[in-house]
């Protein structure tokens, strides 16, 4: 078993990790039954109900409580100590489980009042309990490497996007911006997908996918450099709109957007070659499925710059929605789950009777075939919901849209496996 995983078997108690993987996979599910019966929104303004609806259920429900959980797991090896405080993670889960579907009612029903309002004070009090005990378990220790760095500062992005989407909730009613709420909602997306979700992401993954491939290559100075531009792009990005600059001038954050991209992609494939273990298995080859599938969103956002500003095919703008939320975001949770979830569980399950007698890899905790017809189901639809949204063409979309469902449903039916294990030791003879 890798050292890594050794180390935080130790260090962080399973009942604050589970609950936000379980909800998360309810999140997916949900996610995709508003997709299947909302694929009318799609060549619409992304300014709408049901879009809105999913956006926050990928982004939130899904993709944050999952980061949520994982990092609850993963934080202490990246900042070298261990997490400061198991009942502010506890609240964390309490406050965003509870505001998330708030906010989804509020958006998909489109009222901008009570509703929208408490979820999304809710969730921001859970985000400030998760960033207390980032910064608190980071700042215990003196020495943070380049991935703790990462974590702290997409937490602190995630802060900033969850208040100011509190501001834009509350705009709606009570004028406190300078504009409308819908001329901010770039500002917010882009704090969320750049500041939060990519750094996040990379942070975390850089230091997963060489760990599963048993590879030994690193280079802290291209995820330093990483970083820089990712940061930087943001910044350019908010100077941009915030100064009313030319529009042009966003494609210089582009840039440097899709060259710290193309920068992690190099990383991750030295590290592919670098590897220990010849053989891969499907849940890591799905995370660099996962890698390749970040430049789709930086293709879409250059058409939607170039199509949009003269109310031409707004359609692209979902695009580019789609290919993050149920892109690369999906992609590299459904790889990462069960490589991380199974250790988890095995730990729960097993830690005090491995001396006892051969027991269970984390490998079988949960049902490989299972999870092979999921990735199979899952990209299917990714594939062919794109399609539909470039021909607009609803049998597509529900035809992608139906397989992304399957996909789920598999998903939360392969998580539940996992969650429910019960000791199986007497099954296998001691050796």
């Amino acid at each position: 078993m890798s050292p890594l995983i050794g180390g935080l078997q130790k260090t962080t108690n399973y009942r604050v990790v589970l609950p936000f993987y379980i909800y998360a996979s309810f999140g997916f599910l949900l996610g995709t039954c508003l997709l299947l019966f909302s694929t009318e929104a799609v060549g619409a303004h992304y300014f709408n109900p049901h879009t809105l609806a999913i956006t926050h259920t990928m982004a939130l429900a899904w993709g944050t409580m999952i980061i949520f959980g994982a990092s609850h797991q993963l934080l202490p090896v990246l900042v070298e100590g261990k997490l400061d405080s198991d009942p502010l993670a506890y609240l964390t889960f309490a406050f965003t489980a509870v505001g998330i579907p708030f906010l989804v009612y509020g958006f998909y029903v489109f009222d901008m009042g009570l509703p929208l309002q408490l979820g999304a004070i809710l969730i921001n009090i859970g985000v400030i309990c998760y960033l207390a005990n980032v910064l608190a378990s980071s700042f215990n220790k003196n020495s943070k490497n380049v991935h703790a760095w990462y974590v702290i500062t997409a937490t602190l992005w995630l802060f900033a996007t969850t208040f100011f989407g509190l501001l834009l909730v509350l705009n709606f009613r009570t004028p406190i911006l300078s504009k409308n709420s819908v001329e901010y909602l770039s500002v917010h997306a882009h704090l969320g997908i750049v500041g939060w979700f990519l750094l996040m992401v990379i942070g975390v993954g850089s230091r997963l996918i060489p760990m599963f491939l048993i590879s030994k290559y690193t280079n802290d100075k291209v995820l330093w450099l990483v970083f820089a531009l990712l940061n930087g792009a943001l910044i350019g990005f908010l100077l941009v709109y915030f100064a009313d600059l030319s529009t042009m001038l966003l494609y210089i954050p582009i840039l440097m957007g899709l060259i710290a991209i193309l920068l992690f992609g190099r990383h991750c494939y030295k590290a592919y070659k670098a590897r220990i273990r010849k053989s891969i298995d499907p849940q890591v080859k799905t995370s660099l499925i996962s890698v390749a599938q970040m430049l789709l969103p930086f293709l879409a956002l250059i058409a939607t710059l170039v199509l949009l500003p003269g109310g031409q095919s707004p359609e692209i703008a979902i695009l580019y929605g789609f290919c993050i939320f149920f892109g690369w975001l999906t992609a590299i949770i459904l790889g990462m789950t069960f490589k991380t979830m199974p250790f988890i569980i095995w730990n729960k399950v097993y830690h005090n009777q491995a001396h006892k007698g051969r027991t269970p890899t984390p490998k079988e905790i949960f049902n490989n075939s299972i999870y092979n017809v999921m990735l199979y189901s899952y990209l299917g639809g990714f594939i062919i919901f794109i399609l539909g949204i470039l021909l607009f063409n609803q049998i597509l979309l529900k035809g992608g849209a139906l397989a992304l469902l399957i996909a789920a449903i598999l998903y939360v039916y392969n998580v539940m496996i996992t969650a429910c294990h019960k000791s199986k030791q007497n099954e296998y003879p001691n050796e």
